[in-house]
């Protein structure tokens, strides 16, 4: 990891507009759970029901497609990489670094702001909170790395990757087993599972599967984000 390429990196998540998403995404689930717990809404199968729905299904993907993406996407569009890839470092610190960036944003905002949203709603209950909340960390893990993987890859990364949380995980795995089941979010949901005795709580994948998948994809999309970067250096040396 390059402390320099981290630090910039931060400065550049962090000074954008993006950042405004960063923040009001978590904020939503944050005040969404403070109502529920001040209006006696907050029994187990609402409270399981808002983290799944919400915190794993919908803000964990879309808080690491902007993470992810936006660590490296913009730098490779208006050429700004080239400056860090003329540099002696290798590109697989590169990747590495973006990645661990993305992660680290995630956690923030994705990762704690489930914790806490957890604890207002139901506590330590049937352990829903500390489910969750390693759920939602194991899962950004994954998606950061196939997003900062896209966004090596493709200049319509943001596109894709919506169409892969939205359509593919969410549309397509309501009326799909196949597709639903071949989802980071269900490989997420079968590590909750494993944690919590809550009954809502439910995944349609084997645990030792969804581990197994969640290490296989996050392996390769850094490897893939690595080689891709590679690439890139050749093309504009010719």
């Amino acid at each position: 990891m390059n402390s320099t390429i981290a630090m910039i990196t931060f400065r550049s998540m962090l000074g954008r507009k993006r950042a405004l998403l960063l923040l009001g995404l978590p904020l939503i689930l944050l005040v969404l759970a403070a109502i529920l717990r001040m209006t006696g809404n907050n029994d187990l199968d609402v409270s399981s029901g808002v983290l799944q729905q919400f915190g794993l299904a919908t803000l964990l993907p879309l808080l690491a497609l902007i993470a992810g993406t936006g660590v490296i996407g913009p730098e490779i569009d208006d050429g700004q990489i080239m400056y860090v890839l003329t540099k002696p470092i290798p590109r697989e610190v590169i990747v590495l670094t973006k990645l661990v960036v993305a992660i680290i944003l995630v956690t923030v905002f994705a990762v704690v702001p489930t914790l806490l949203s957890g604890l207002v709603l139901v506590g330590t209950t049937a352990e829903v909170t500390p489910a969750f909340t390693v759920g939602v960390l194991v899962g950004g893990v994954a998606y950061s790395a196939v997003f900062v993987a896209l966004g090596v890859a493709s200049r319509n990364a943001a596109t894709i990757g919506l169409l892969y949380a939205l359509v593919w995980e969410s549309l397509l795995g309501s009326f799909a087993p196949g597709a639903k089941s071949a989802s980071i979010q269900q490989w997420s949901l079968s590590v909750t599972d494993a944690l919590t005795s809550a009954s809502p709580v439910e995944s349609s994948v084997n645990l030792t599967v969804a581990i197994t998948l969640l290490i296989v994809v996050t392996a390769v999309a850094a490897f893939l984000a690595a080689f891709r970067l590679r690439s890139l250096t050749v093309a504009s040396a010719d």
